[in-house]
């Protein structure tokens, strides 16, 4: 039986999303309190970029469901010596049961899919970060109920992060409005999917028109972690006026939320007053990446 991989939301019906944030729940709710129900498995760990959130959250989650974890880096391992993606994909599953991996290329992603023989999921790639969206979901349904039908407002860059909330929106049926600079869109082949899978996502290059009325307003980081040293000073100077401070939060909804998956730079994509204020609900984002993959883990392992 071919493995169950957890790539993109794309990839995916929509009840078997739903089926995972319903195991996450549980989890979080304490529902399999004293269960183990991945005692004896392996979880390896594949970090081309720096991590916090997602190491930890996958770490504790795994061994909370009974199971235990090896994490490498590129330098830990022989594939930043030239082995290829298929011969680690190999022999990593002759050692462990599931691989998580966290990259720059989509393309290593596909790789490691394509040769593992056990499940393998996607940690983040500079594409797309299936794993955080499965988060915010859980969190804006926690704090405003389900969100079908709801409005999500971005202002920022069209990023990996943004491309996953295109994803969401199709696969969870509510409407996205991107505000992005001209020069940061998401990938025309992104879009052009979302159009004619009938999902109700808008671009505008006007970070008001996008939250006006919105439920949610979401931005993240104007550089990656990892990207640092490109020193986009340009990068900044576009994305400057997509920050997400007072005036922008209230053109939305009074009661809209605010969220950021993290590592935020208080100043640069949003002010301290918002992210630290009573409508942000970014903590318990970043707590529900443990219950959500919590839920995907047990998903990908029967």
């Amino acid at each position: 039986m071919a493995p169950r991989h957890f790539l993109d939301l794309d990839r995916f019906e929509t009840e078997a999303l739903r089926h995972v944030l319903d195991m996450g729940r549980g989890f979080k709710k304490g529902e399999a309190n004293g269960s183990r129900p991945l005692a004896g498995k392996m979880l390896a760990m594949l970090f081309d970029k720096p991590s916090t959130r997602t190491r930890v959250s996958f770490e504790v989650g795994m061994k909370q469901l009974g199971g235990d974890v090896v994490t490498l880096s590129s330098r830990d391992t022989q594939l930043g010596r030239g082995e290829t993606v298929a011969d680690t994909a190999r022999v990593l599953s002759r050692y462990v049961d599931a691989i998580m991996i966290r990259t720059t290329s989509r393309r290593n992603l596909e790789e490691m899919a394509q040769y593992a023989t056990v499940p393998v999921i996607n940690g983040l790639t500079d594409d797309s970060h299936p794993c955080q969206l499965m988060a915010d979901v859980m969190t804006f349904e926690e704090h405003r109920g389900p969100i079908a039908g709801k409005v999500i407002a971005w202002s920022g860059d069209g990023n990996n992060v943004a491309a996953s909330w295109v994803h969401a929106a199709v696969k969870f049926g509510f409407e996205l409005r991107l505000a992005c600079p001209p020069e940061l869109m998401p990938p025309k082949d992104l879009l052009e999917w979302a159009r004619n899978q009938g999902g109700k996502v808008t671009l505008t290059h006007e970070p008001l028109d996008a939250v006006a009325g919105a439920d949610c307003v979401v931005t993240d980081a104007w550089l990656s972690m990892g990207d640092e040293q490109k020193g986009e000073v340009n990068r900044h100077n576009l994305l400057a006026p997509y920050r997400v401070d007072e005036r922008l939060m209230a053109a939305a909804k009074p009661d809209a939320i605010f969220m950021h998956c993290l590592p935020a730079h208080r100043g640069e994509e949003v002010t301290g007053a918002v992210i630290d204020g009573p409508r942000s609900v970014v903590w318990d984002e970043a707590e529900n990446r443990l219950h959500v993959q919590k839920g995907i883990l047990a998903w990908c392992l029967g």
